[in-house]
C-alpha cells in the first residue's frame, strides 16, 4: 500500500497538544504517513510551557537529510522556529531537496500577545522562508507581527496586510480569523489575484491548544494527497472547525486542553 507521506519541522510539545505531536496527529487523522523533524523540545502542559531546550542546527540538517534521503516526501509543514541558525539550516535544506508543497505556519506570537522570535529572527523568517513557501498560515496577530504594524481590525485592513504578505513571494496567504470577534471565524485565502473567505461557526470553548498547528498540518496532509490548494485548505478549515467543536468530548489537563483530532473516530 503506497501512503502520501508528510514531514512537519516543528518544536515538540510535551502533553501532546501542540506542534509536533499536535501535526502528527493530524497528518494521521487526514490519511497521510507523518515523518518529523524536531526543532526544540519543550517542557510544558495545559497551563504553560516551563522550559525549551533548543537543538542545534546541525542537527536539524541531520534530521532533515535523514528523512528526505529514504521518504518520498509529498509535503512539508513548517512551525516554530526560533533561532536564526535553524531558520537557516531548513532554508538550506528545501534548497537541497525541493519539496513540491512547503506550509509554513508562522509561529510568532504567544496567546498572551508575546512576541516568540527576536527581530534577527523574523528577518530570516521574511528573507528565507517566506518566499519559498507555497503558503504561509499567518493569525491576526501574526500578520501584523510580519508586516511591523498593528493587527488589522476590519476586512479592509485584512485585505491590505494579505496583499503585502504574498508580495513577500510565497504563493499564497491564509490569515486565519480565529483572533477576531463575532459569530462567524473567517478565513482569507489570497493566490494571485484572488480572494476566498472560508467561514464557520466561532465555537465557545476553551480547547483550542494547537489549533493552528492542526490545521497547517491538514493543509499539508491535502497537499501531500494532490488535492488542489483551495481544496485543501478548505477541507483542512472544516476538519479543524469539527475538531474544535468536538473537544470538549476530551478531559485532558487542568488549562487549555487540545482540540479532538480523532472526533471521527468516536
Amino acid at each position: 500500500m503506497t501512503i502520501p507521506i508528510a514531514l512537519t519541522i516543528a518544536g515538540s510539545d510535551s502533553s501532546g497538544g501542540a506542534g509536533i505531536q499536535a501535526d502528527l496527529k493530524s497528518f494521521a487523522a487526514n490519511g497521510v504517513y507523518g515523518a518529523s523533524v524536531i526543532t526544540a523540545l519543550t517542557a510544558q502542559n495545559t497551563q504553560g510551557v516551563s522550559a525549551i531546550h533548543q537543538v542545534p542546527a546541525e542537527f536539524v540538517t541531520a534530521q532533515i537529510d535523514a528523512v528526505f534521503s529514504d521518504l518520498a516526501v509529498k509535503a512539508v509543514k513548517i512551525g516554530m522556529v526560533s533561532q536564526r541558525p535553524v531558520i537557516e539550516a531548513i532554508v538550506a535544506g528545501l534548497d537541497r531537496w525541493s519539496p513540491e508543497n512547503v506550509v509554513l505556519d508562522p509561529v510568532m506570537v504567544a496567546t498572551s500577545g508575546d512576541r516568540l522570535l527576536a527581530a534577527d529572527c523574523v528577518e530570516a523568517l521574511r528573507r528565507g522562508l517566506i518566499p519559498r513557501a507555497g503558503i504561509i498560515t499567518p493569525n491576526l496577530p501574526e500578520a501584523a507581527a510580519l508586516l511591523d504594524e498593528a493587527v488589522a481590525g476590519d476586512a479592509a485592513a485584512i485585505e491590505n496586510q494579505g496583499r503585502r504578505l504574498l508580495a513577500l513571494g510565497c504563493g499564497a496567504v491564509l490569515i486565519k480569523g480565529g483572533h477576531g470577534h463575532g459569530p462567524m471565524s473567517t478565513d482569507y485565502l489570497f493566490s494571485g489575484t484572488d480572494i476566498l473567505a472560508l467561514q464557520a461557526p466561532r465555537i465557545a470553548t476553551r480547547n483550542t491548544h494547537g489549533t493552528g498547528c492542526s490545521l497547517s498540518a491538514a493543509i499539508a496532509a491535502g497537499l501531500a494527497k494532490g488535492q488542489d490548494l483551495e481544496t485543501a485548505v478548505g477541507r483542512a478549515k472544516d476538519w479543524v472547525s469539527a475538531a474544535i467543536a468536538a473537544a470538549d468530548r476530551l478531559d485532558v489537563g487542568h488549562g487549555h486542553g487540545p482540540i479532538h483530532h480523532f472526533f471521527a473516530f468516536d
